[in-house]
């Protein structure tokens, strides 16, 4: 059988880059947000990363950190000659709203003068956030409500969110964890990573792999750039990829795979309503329950297994198909693997 291709660029290099160079630096500039009961949440910088965390007992405010281009250490005198001469910085509040705004004076910059904003902002868990930026990557945690987010210039990290999740980026990976009902994240540049994940979740990569654990809902997770993994999973999965295989364990769900670009191997410890597999230039390797009622209907170029190698089987059988029911039929699965060989087992 062909190797199983399984590209991952993983996400958070970025967003680790950001808490590590921040975590144990001096803010420029801090402003307390004890007094605010803050409920929203705007930023919006063009060169630099965001951070927004509800978790418990930290002070509610918002550090500014500032740095020349290339991460260069800048005096204090040099930073507010070049606030001055070249953006326009504020953190305010307005009601139960804070916005920390970072944008240029000019559209064309000499970029040996430009620095990096990048923003932490420590809230109540319940709030809602808009944030954009193109420079830097953002992270958020421990926050409940309407969190929407965008970068073209570094990666994703989401922990403990729980509401409506949409994030977008186009220049860096994504990862997800612990968190929950509603959500929708997008990469160009970047693998993601999910794990622990409940709820209704969409996540689609053109430029990197899938590594998907320990998630139950509807799920849709697709990519053109790489290669999927995944384990326990319940409820539904769709899931599809040109770039790369397949490699599904512990599988106790409604399942949809698809790969153009590698083989597949696929382990169910349950089909849900359906099970659907195609692969166009690989093999594929299927576990099946053994006491399940299942309907087949599988092809391939050949069948490693002789029927009499499964018990409770009916219907007809040969080297390129199975067309036929164990334990009396019921859940329908369907697989089809058009250039390559097909080994069905049962566990």
């Amino acid at each position: 059988m062909k190797k199983y291709l399984l590209l991952f660029l993983l996400a958070g290099q970025t967003v680790a880059a950001l808490a590590q160079d921040n975590d144990d630096k001096t803010p420029y500039l801090t402003k307390s947000l004890a007094s605010d009961a803050i409920t929203s949440v705007v930023v919006n910088t063009s060169a630099g990363g965001i951070a927004v965390s509800g978790q418990s007992g930290q002070a509610p405010r918002v550090e500014v950190y500032i740095r020349g281009n290339n991460g260069r250490e800048l005096s204090k005198e040099e930073i507010q000659k070049r606030l001055d001469a070249d953006y326009d910085l504020s953190v305010t509040v307005t009601g139960h709203e804070v916005r920390a705004i970072a944008k240029n004076k000019h559209q064309n910059m000499d970029w040996k003068k430009s620095i990096s904003i990048s923003f932490k902002v420590f809230v109540p868990s319940q709030v809602t956030t808009d944030l954009k930026t193109s420079g830097g990557g953002i992270r958020l945690d421990n926050l409940k409500g309407n969190e929407t987010f965008t970068t073209s210039g570094g990666g994703l990290e989401v922990d403990h969110l729980y509401g409506v999740i949409h994030g977008n980026t186009s220049g860096g990976g994504i990862r997800v964890s612990n968190s929950g009902d509603n959500i929708d994240l997008q990469t160009s540049g970047g693998g993601i990573e999910a794990k622990n994940c409940t709820g209704k979740i969409k996540l689609e990569t053109s430029g990197g792999g899938l590594r998907l654990t320990d998630l139950k809902g509807t799920i849709s997770a697709h990519t053109s750039g790489g290669g999927i993994e995944g384990s326990n999973i319940g409820g539904e999965l769709v899931t599809s990829t040109s770039g790369g295989g397949i490699d599904l364990k512990g599988m106790d769900c409604s399942l949809s795979a698809s790969t153009s670009g590698g083989s597949m191997r696929t382990q169910m410890n349950k089909v849900g309503k359906y099970l659907k597999l195609e692969v166009s230039s690989g093999n594929l390797d299927l576990s099946l329950p053994l006491k399940q009622g299942l309907d087949l209907d599988i092809s391939g170029d050949r069948i490693n297994q002789h029927p009499s190698t499964i018990s409770d089987f009916s219907g007809n059988w040969d080297k390129e198909h199975i067309k036929g029911s164990v334990n009396g039929g019921g859940i329908p699965v369907t697989a089809n693997a058009s250039s390559g060989n097909v080994s069905v087992k049962f566990n």
